[in-house]
């Protein structure tokens, strides 16, 4: 097959700028292979090089005592003590699900947990968080289904719960929706597997699934904005098989156990290339891949495609020769495809051969070591406009205007359709904050949370930055969970215009400044960005995920309340209106500045809430909708009624940060208010828990009524 001639559509269409372009043909002193341009392609895009992202990725705080492996590998890894470690990562598969909703969730969430058993560990819980464009978009709908279809498909046949997560409405979300999934697992600290490849001579091995056309130019397609040509990427998304995987993951963690692994890659954003190149890299070493080796189910396929699909299920491995038998006993027990393809080399090279001939010839290190790295113009974000006068409302209609948002009400409608039990150590489902896994033959378990609050970011990025790592934070102290660390996924628009680059930069400043302060260093990550339909963006969203432990003997904080127990507040309240949910949904506004965060209060009130767990019966964090939202949620599930002593907006309904409302007997009540002060954090009596209504400040309407309009007001707009 003739390749088709180098031509500058041809480059743009491989998403390569006329100067990156002049630069391949600097470093090969010639013009570059049909293959080699698509390596070129794959290699130096944004979703694979982060050539826009570098530069700031690398001011993040990642390190410390707790961190055995920061960013950089398949996953990070975190000790939890006692030689065990929790493995984790946040990912995005946002382009493709747009696209093809199901096949592109569900191959997030496929991608996502091979990054995971990659290492060694077995996956054990998965979360989401998903953005959808406005609920009377005509496309809203079927990507919701599909979407939600696809993460609960794949992931509950594979058998991990799903134990968290978020969705969120807003029309910026239109033309581009996110989908953002994460995966954790359990390893022994002394059974961490890396990607560098390490000797020379040894064989590379394929591992898994056989290599089809689905998923050629994936990444490429990944880092590009849409536009009226969306259809034709269609046949860029990749296509999953959640039973493969399971194989795939009981193949490699047997195979892990004989000690044939010497370093072991997925084979994720453009699949054979990427993985190659990564191993090769980080081990000094350059590879030769003998692509008439590679199983395929397809006829016919080039180099070219080979090269760049992204068929899901597969993995590379480089091998201790010695072991090759052994190694091979173990996928042929699994019925899955072992083939040797290639072996490293001493020399820094990218060679690739198929049908005899020399396909690719490249230096590795320039493929990755030394893709384009920008250091893009950028503007702050101009300071927030100043809130205007704000309508009066009646509490209960401010209510109501928040439980009957497809934003703010139950999503059981979601998390139904996920399995959040198998694997039966789930200890928190989803719906109640902070999901919980019990460390399986351990009296620990583990916390995790997704979060981010989008208009806070685009109002404010520095802020809206801090602020979503601070409520990861108190949404694992609110469980009784001590924060571990954290993993990022940054979804932003078009990183070429100085706004947007403005909005990452200042994003990123706030995340680091909140990681460093509340020790929750980040561990692994993934950068987002060209989220843009015919040239508008979504709302920038750094979504945090995060990882807290539940220490031997200690018992989780729980999320609910009984009648005649007592509603305390934890936290300074000053009534901040701005940006907050119910100007969003009373009146479509989003004037004003986010509500400051503050470092300092958010450790010591969450230390507080930790340390004195064993007083309090019920625990929830703060965050959209304020104290109003927050007690009817804990009422409401529960069962029982509350009655707030406030009656005026500010207070019912400002989101001031750094507060927690706590449900307890009244003799633990009075336990805490002298550790409190002891403690230096303000604490104050609010209400009391009980009846059948809910009552803010003398306004009331019944519990069952309101509660049918929480349950049902998200299948209602979407379902």
């Amino acid at each position: 097959m003739q390749e088709p001639e180098i031509t500058d559509d041809l480059i743009a269409a491989h998403g390569l700028k006329s100067d990156e372009f002049a630069e391949i043909l600097k470093l090969l002193d010639r013009e570059p292979t049909f293959t080699e341009l698509g390596i070129f392609s794959a290699m130096w895009n944004e979703h694979c090089s982060y050539k826009s992202s570098k530069k700031w990725l690398r001011t993040l705080p990642t390190e410390g005592p707790q961190v055995i492996c920061g960013p950089g590998e398949n996953a990070g890894v975190v000790d939890i003590g006692d030689g065990q470690a929790v493995v984790f990562k946040m990912e995005s598969h946002n382009h493709p699900s747009y696209i093809e909703p199901y096949q592109g969730a569900a191959t997030g969430v496929g991608g996502i947990l091979r990054d995971v058993f990659t290492m060694g560990a077995r996956p054990i819980a998965a979360m989401n968080s998903l953005s959808f464009g406005r609920p009377e978009h005509p496309k809203t709908r079927s990507l919701v289904a599909g979407v939600v279809e696809g993460v609960g498909g794949y992931g509950n046949a594979f058998g991990v719960p799903t134990v968290g997560g978020e969705v969120r409405f807003d029309a910026s979300y239109d033309g581009n929706c996110l989908v953002n999934a994460f995966a954790a697992g359990l390893a022994d600290t002394d059974s961490i597997f890396y990607s560098a490849a390490s000797g020379v001579g040894r064989p590379v091995v394929y591992l898994g699934a056989k290599t089809g056309r689905d998923g050629v130019g994936g990444a490429t397609m990944a880092s590009a904005e849409f536009d009226d040509t969306i259809e034709e990427k269609r046949p860029t998304v990749q296509v999953g098989d959640p039973f493969t995987e399971k194989r795939l993951l009981e193949a490699c963690l047997e195979l892990m156990q004989t000690g044939a692994v010497v370093s072991i890659q997925d084979m994720g954003a453009a699949g054979l290339t990427c993985s190659a190149v990564e191993m090769g890299d980080k081990g000094g070493l350059g590879v030769r891949l003998n692509l008439d080796a590679v199983p395929v189910r397809e006829e016919n396929m080039t180099a070219y495609e080979m090269m760049l699909s992204e068929s899901q299920e597969r993995m590379l491995m480089v091998l201790d020769p010695d072991k090759e038998d052994v190694a091979r006993a173990v996928f042929d027990k699994w019925d899955l495809d072992f083939a040797v393809v290639g072996e490293t080399i001493a020399e820094d090279r990218f060679l690739i051969l198929h049908g005899n001939e020399v396909k690719a010839d490249l230096p590795l290190k320039a493929l990755s070591g030394t893709a384009p790295e920008y250091d893009r113009k950028w503007v702050p974000t101009p300071a927030p406009a100043a809130l205007a006068d704000v309508p009066a409302i009646d509490a209960m209609d401010a209510l109501r205007s928040l439980i009957g948002s497809p934003n703010y009400a139950a999503k059981q409608w979601v998390w139904e359709q996920y399995d959040s039990q198998v694997m039966a150590d789930t200890l928190r489902t989803p719906g109640q904050g902070a999901g919980i896994i019990r460390v399986h033959g351990t009296g620990k378990a583990l916390a995790f949370t997704s979060d981010v609050t989008p208009r806070y970011v685009v109002a404010d990025p520095e802020t809206g930055g801090a602020q979503a790592v601070a409520e990861a934070y108190r949404n694992l102290s609110a469980v009784g969970a001590k924060p571990l660390s954290s993993t990022d996924n940054l979804n932003f628009g078009n990183p070429e215009k100085p706004a947007i680059m403005g909005q990452l930069v200042g994003a990123i400043k706030g995340i680091g400044a909140a990681c460093l302060a509340l020790d929750m260093p980040i561990v692994s990550g993934n950068v987002s960005l060209y989220n843009e339909t015919d040239g508008a963006g979504i709302l920038p969203t750094p979504t945090i995920g995060a990882v807290g432990l539940i220490a031997a003997g200690e018992a989780p904080i729980g999320g609910t309340a009984q009648p005649g127990q007592v509603a305390l507040l934890v936290g300074e309240t000053h009534g901040h209106i701005g940006c907050s949910a119910l100007l969003a949904e009373a009146w479509g506004r989003r004037d004003g500045a986010p509500p400051p965060v503050d470092l300092e209060a958010e450790r010591r009130n969450g230390t507080f809430i930790r340390e004195n767990r064993t007083l309090i019966g019920g625990a929830t964090d703060l965050s959209d909708g304020g104290l109003a939202l927050a007690a009817f949620e804990m009422a409401e599930a529960s069962g029982t009624g509350v009655s707030l002593d406030a009656a005026d907006i500010p207070t019912l309904f400002g989101e001031d940060q750094a507060r927690y409302l706590l449900a307890c007997n009244f003799d633990a009540a009075e336990a805490l208010m002298p550790a409190a002060a002891q403690a230096g954090v303000t604490i104050a009596y609010v209400g009391k828990f009980g009846g059948d209504t809910v009552n803010f400040g003398g306004d009331s309407a019944s519990l069952a009524d309101l509660a049918s309009l929480y349950r049902t007001a998200f299948a209602a707009a979407v379902g």
